[in-house]
């Protein structure tokens, strides 16, 4: 097998909502839209991130259509976390976790969107203990 791309889809009630807010926040740039249905990508992100409306007729399995994503983590390793957390704290973007760095050196902060889906953000600030894989 060839993976040729990759994706993330999560069902929220509101897809507008969670796509303004990565593209505000975040710099993600629509792929695709329908109604009901977002596709967002950066070209660093190494996949897109798909927002569907919960309840869509043609979502499957058709039992788990209003299930949503709230509380999901989506994280994203980046450099320079501090100058991330000024300009997002400077965006007005909400913090949810103020920034903090792990005893075994994971430096983050986390941020929600308007559906609840948490963007962590991580920057390794010394070598991972063994077994962890950064």
């Amino acid at each position: 097998m060839r993976i040729t791309s990759s994706g993330l889809s999560l069902t929220v009630a509101d897809p507008e909502a969670s796509a303004g807010f990565l593209e505000h926040a975040f710099g993600f740039e629509r792929e695709m839209a329908a109604d009901g249905f977002v596709s967002l990508a950066r070209s660093d992100a190494g996949f897109s991130l798909i927002f569907l409306r919960a309840g869509l007729e043609t979502f499957k399995p058709r039992d788990r259509a209003d299930r949503t994503a709230s509380g999901l983590l989506v994280v994203f390793v980046v450099d320079e976390i501090d100058i991330e957390y000024e300009r997002l704290v400077s965006a007005g973007v909400p913090i949810l976790t103020p920034i903090e760095t792990e005893p075994w050196g994971e430096r983050y902060f986390q941020v929600e969107d308007p559906n609840g889906v948490i963007v962590q953000l991580v920057q390794w600030v010394a070598a991972p203990p063994e077994g962890v894989v950064a």
